[in-house]
């Protein structure tokens, strides 16, 4: 079979620099838009040639007519395939289940560094899904009317209170819900068995840990378990959500990001 055609939105910096690019990584559910939004013409203004990839099945990239069946592993090689292109070594940036995938993709690879946002935790989403069913209960059955395109007013309540912070206004919600899409049953499934997967090794970079003080899906106080075999430096952002490049709070998380990528040497 042959490759899947992958999409790369690539988003030249404002002025050019030798810095290193930086190949921003999605979480599920969701594929390269959320990072145009905000964080990429912040980081375009600070001098940083910015790529956006869509995972296989998300976005622009091929394969939604098989996405059930991928795994974290080829998604892990949609990023392989990526970085192979890239004119430089990238700072690698994460989203939620994009930090596994990167974490998958480090195990044999290298890179200029690692930044994990909202990490998924080292011991999977098992603890988090049951947290939410207590919680929010509505959460489970509300997800497939945004997926399918069908929000009502409950589901987009239910949504932002997961998702986002709180101080998220109502109408931004409604602009995000299109960014939602179905996800691999296979990469949910493996997300949840993640403590009986082989972590590999870590190499000896520069990593950054980041998450909000308000993120309903991984608490923040679970973080210092993502940094710790990192040696990451580790953040919070206080009142932002899981979703912290779209929620009111962007700015800061975008700054704190800036300032460590600041402190990594040219590429």
């Amino acid at each position: 079979m042959p490759p899947r055609q992958l999409k790369l939105h690539h988003h030249p910096a404002a002025t050019p620099s030798a810095r290193p690019p930086l190949l921003f990584v999605h979480g599920a559910y969701t594929n390269a838009s959320g990072w145009q939004l905000n964080f990429i013409p912040y980081f375009n203004a600070r001098g940083y040639d910015c790529f956006a990839l869509d995972l296989s099945g998300h976005g622009d990239s091929e394969g939604r007519d098989v996405l059930d069946s991928l795994g974290l592993a080829d998604y892990a090689d949609d990023l392989a395939r990526t970085v192979a292109e890239l004119p430089a070594e990238p700072v690698l940036i994460g989203h939620s289940m994009g930090t596994v995938v990167v974490q998958r993709y480090l195990a044999n690879a290298h890179a200029a560094g690692v930044a994990l946002l909202a990490p998924v935790p080292p011991t999977g989403t098992g603890g988090s899904a049951s947290r939410l069913a207590l919680v929010q209960p509505d959460f489970f059955r509300e997800l497939p009317k945004v997926i399918g395109g069908r929000p009502d007013e409950h589901s987009l309540r239910v949504m932002a209170e997961v998702y986002f912070s709180p101080d998220m206004p109502h109408r931004d919600v409604l602009q995000f819900m299109p960014m939602i899409q179905a996800e691999s049953e296979h990469a949910v499934a493996e997300m949840v068995a993640l403590p009986f997967m082989p972590a590999g090794r870590r190499p000896d970079i520069p990593a950054l840990v980041m998450g909000g003080g308000e993120d309903a899906v991984f608490p923040a106080s679970m973080l210092f378990f993502t940094a710790l075999p990192w040696k990451a430096r580790q953040v919070v952002i206080p009142r932002a959500g899981h979703m912290l490049m779209l929620d009111p709070q962007w700015p800061q998380a975008a700054a704190a990001l800036g300032d460590w990528l600041d402190t990594l040497p040219d590429a």
